[in-house]
């Protein structure tokens, strides 16, 4: 009842307005200062006593997509970039890529679905596991950055050829998720979130990207000194030289492109684990594995605890650093394979556990920081 007359006032306010108003003008004898002279004031009228009792218009709602829809077209429009921008490259190159890599027609068509069900698989997980634009290009990173690191460094491609096959890569999944999918609350730095303080911070930004980007120089390190160089003279059969892994040095000071893509993996590792880590929210479950009690508890329960009894923040922390850890290994073994002349199964295995090893101990670095 109370509502009926807000809304009766309402229309009498206006109406009375426009009476006014239209008088005023017509005795002007001016048809713009007519129509103007009733619109303003009844639009003034309306929202004044609108906003007094209460009276507000429906939300408009947004027609929008379905799930699914959006993720197709993000396939489509992803393999669509990916495609265009090969092609782009090759032509500005003139093919340098070529003389390192199989030929095309080479490739069994277990090999094609392979690829080309791997990339999928990788956009679906992004889609279906709420990751964003910054998720998807850091994944990109982290996954074809040892690719480009093996051809300019040791197949003679250049840095500049390297680069763009890799740029591909990160702009052919960022930009359909940045279209298609909002970014998230920690990637916005977002009000309200959990330690939006460390998120936004540029110091620790720095800090954490230069802590990831150690430890991945510090692995590939190691690698060069031990089994790397053995690894490369069996089992990568089109290698053009193997020096730069006997020069190695510890921060990669003598290798400036090393170097870059090390600060690469350490930017994305932060961006893939790090931020969302410290930003992710407590749950009800977390008071439960708080409250974990195993005298009481079965032996299922007790497994369980003891196999994935985190906080909700630690379980997002484990799961990016598994998922970043899958597909360094996965792709860089496909890549290597697939793309590469003359490289074997066990030789691409043993170069991909490289990259696999420094993102696992990345994410646990980064756990450790995250949680001090």
């Amino acid at each position: 009842m109370a509502r009926q007359k807000s809304v009766k006032k309402v229309v009498d306010t206006v109406a009375a307005a426009v009476e006014d108003a239209a008088g005023d003008a017509v005795k002007a004898a001016d048809p713009v200062a007519l129509a103007t002279s009733i619109a303003v004031p009844a639009v003034e009228a309306a929202v004044q006593v609108a906003q007094t009792h209460g009276v507000v218009p429906a939300p408009v709602k947004r027609a929008r997509l379905p799930g699914p829809v959006r993720f197709a077209l993000v396939a489509v429009l992803s393999f669509y970039l990916e495609s265009l921008g090969r092609s782009l490259v090759v032509e500005y190159t003139h093919g340098e890529l070529a003389k390192v890599a199989r030929p095309a027609s080479s490739l069994t068509q277990t090999e094609a679905l392979a690829l080309a069900g791997w990339k999928l698989f990788g956009l679906a997980l992004g889609w279906y596991g709420t990751y964003d634009g910054f998720d998807l290009a850091a994944l990109a990173v982290l996954s074809h950055g040892p690719m480009a690191y093996l051809i300019s460094t040791y197949y003679g491609i250049r840095a500049s050829t390297a680069g763009a096959y890799l740029a591909v890569e990160v702009v052919s999944t960022f930009v359909p998720f940045l279209l298609l999918r909002r970014l998230s609350g920690a990637h916005s730095a977002a009000p309200g979130i959990p330690n939006r303080d460390i998120v936004v911070d540029r110091q620790i930004q720095v800090l954490t990207s230069m802590l990831s980007a150690l430890v991945y120089s510090v692995t590939l390190f190691l690698a060069c000194r031990t089994f790397l160089p053995t690894n490369f003279v069996l089992h990568f059969e089109g290698i053009r030289t193997i020096e730069p892994v006997q020069d190695a040095q510890l921060f990669s000071f003598n290798r400036p492109l090393t170097l870059i893509l090390c600060l690469l993996f350490g930017v994305a590792a932060r961006t893939l684990i790090f931020t969302p880590f410290v930003t992710a929210s407590p749950t009800v479950k977390d008071q439960e594995v708080a409250e974990f009690d195993p005298a009481t508890a079965t032996l299922g329960q007790t497994i369980c605890w003891n196999l994935w009894g985190y906080t909700t923040p630690t379980k997002v922390s484990v799961k990016r650093t598994a998922v970043a850890m899958l597909f360094a290994g996965v792709d860089t073994y496909l890549q290597a394979t697939t793309v590469l002349s003359g490289v074997d199964s066990y030789g691409a295995a043993v170069y991909a556990s490289v990259w696999v090893l420094a993102a696992a101990i990345t994410g646990l670095a980064l756990r450790y920081v995250g949680s001090v």
